[in-house]
């Protein structure tokens, strides 16, 4: 069984910065895709970004220049960097893993709050 742990998730203020890590229980260089997903109260859960292998990366239009995800095999981490924050990006940030291109999202974290207000 694969779990994930979140860390990184706070208070901070807009145009601040936070830093989201999320480690895996085994080895995660099989692992084909690695994403984070955010969900804010009322709304359904959005993919904010993904990795394939170590350089093949992918945005949301909404946080596209702002974050930037990356993955660490040899730590079993993968980070989302997230730069210029604002109220909106307020949301429960989780990451989340597939084994292969055809495989849905089957092991998750718990989840990591992040709240940006003055």
């Amino acid at each position: 069984q694969v779990q994930l742990v979140e860390s990184g998730g706070g208070l901070v203020q807009p145009g601040g910065s936070l830093r989201l890590s999320c480690t895996a229980s085994v080895s995660i260089s099989t692992f084909y895709q690695m994403a984070w997903f955010r969900q804010a109260p009322g709304n359904q859960r959005e993919l904010v970004a993904s990795i394939i292998g170590t350089r093949n990366t992918e945005y949301s239009d909404a946080v596209n220049g702002r974050f930037t995800i990356s993955r660490d095999n040899a730590r079993n981490t993968v980070f989302l960097q997230m730069n210029s924050l604002k109220p909106e990006d307020t949301a429960v940030y989780s990451c989340a893993v597939r084994a292969g291109p055809f495989d849905i999202y089957k092991y998750w974290g718990q989840g990591t709050q992040v709240t940006v207000s003055s």
